[in-house]
């Protein structure tokens, strides 16, 4: 149990702490008081949590919706393999058809092991395993690949059946939307759960208050950017300016379609918003525009859409630009997490 389901598409009232929401407060109640029996019951033991053979960093966060995740678990691998690691990787595999656990292949498809795993094997070529049972995945993959030495364990903040080294959080201010539990607001945990993990990774600029609240944990500024744009076959790549000034259709299923929208536009690109749900699947009608005119969509809906894509579509892949000293923390943490254990 890691919260109610949340919905594919957030609804408006989880921005403020309107009528509706207000109307929700106390069924958030009651998910706040369970969530919290179940941590502290996994925190006494009477529930346990699974320790592996070897060390875990979950990146995660505490709200429903996109804050970069999927880009830093992709820079955090890079890192551990510069330090001499050789890590796997778990996710849920939400949106795929997978119901146990199964090792996601570098050509595997979104449709049945889910768009953000299937992205980041292509990405990063870790070995990766799915499946709900997060603890099941890593044995699963450790028994594949026995020279994993290190797991990253991706969106895996609340499921405490794992046990963990490291904890990063990605944080998204906006996300965190009228500071409300499920399904009142966005959170699947309280702000205050911030002051436990090891590092904050802030998407963005943060408001002086979150700051505070935050309290002595290290705060590390991080960004997604990009400078190119690739087909997708895989092909051709072309630089951002030459789409300056063409009027292009974007194209996003995923947490937060404004901010991607919002880039292509700071680049000075013609943009026509498609904004679907997060991690939708698409089908060629969604794409079918007007003849002659280019389309351009994230690397996590690319995965879904090469195979029916129009000639004319393109991906824009970023990269998590992350500040000086977030490798060096979560290295320092992960050796002295497996010391102390």
């Amino acid at each position: 149990m890691s919260g109610p389901s949340a919905p594919r598409e957030a609804p408006a009232f989880w921005r403020r702490r309107s009528l509706a929401a207000i109307a929700l407060l106390p069924l958030a109640a009651v998910f706040a008081v369970l969530a919290g029996l179940r941590r502290a019951l996994y925190r006494l033991g009477v529930l346990r949590s699974e320790r592996l053979p070897v060390p875990v960093i979950v990146v995660g966060n505490i709200a429903v919706g996109g804050s970069g995740k999927t880009p830093v678990v992709a820079w955090l691998v890079a890192r551990l393999r510069e330090a001499g690691f050789s890590p796997g990787i778990v996710s849920r595999g939400y949106g795929g058809e997978v119901t146990d656990v199964a090792l996601v292949p570098a050509d595997g498809e979104a449709a049945r092991f889910g768009d953000e795993p299937v992205l980041l094997a292509r990405l990063t070529g870790c070995p990766l395993a799915v499946g709900a049972d997060r603890p099941a995945a890593a044995r699963a993959l450790l028994a594949a690949h026995p020279g994993c030495n290190v797991i990253v364990c991706d969106d895996g903040l609340q499921h405490y059946r794992l046990a963990r080294d490291v904890e990063v959080a990605v944080v998204d201010e906006d996300t965190l939307g009228n500071r409300w539990r499920l399904p009142a607001g966005p959170l699947r945990e309280g702000v205050e759960r911030l002051r436990e993990v090891d590092v904050v990774l802030a998407h963005g600029a943060i408001s002086p208050v979150l700051v505070r609240r935050l309290g002595d944990v290290p705060v590390f500024g991080m960004a997604l950017a990009g400078d190119v744009f690739r087909s997708l076959d895989g092909r051709e790549t072309r630089p951002a300016a030459d789409f300056r000034g063409r009027r292009v259709h974007a194209v996003a299923g995923i947490g937060r379609p404004e901010r991607f929208f919002a880039q292509l536009a700071g680049m000075g690109i013609e943009v026509v918003p498609h904004a679907f749900p997060d991690h939708h699947r698409f089908t060629p009608s969604d794409l079918a525009f007007a003849p002659g005119e280019a389309s351009v969509m994230t690397s996590k809906d690319a995965v879904k859409c090469a195979a029916f894509a129009l000639p004319d579509t393109w991906e824009f892949p970023v990269t998590a630009r992350i500040a000086a000293g977030a490798a060096e923390r979560i290295l320092e943490r992960l050796t002295h997490g497996r010391e102390t254990a």
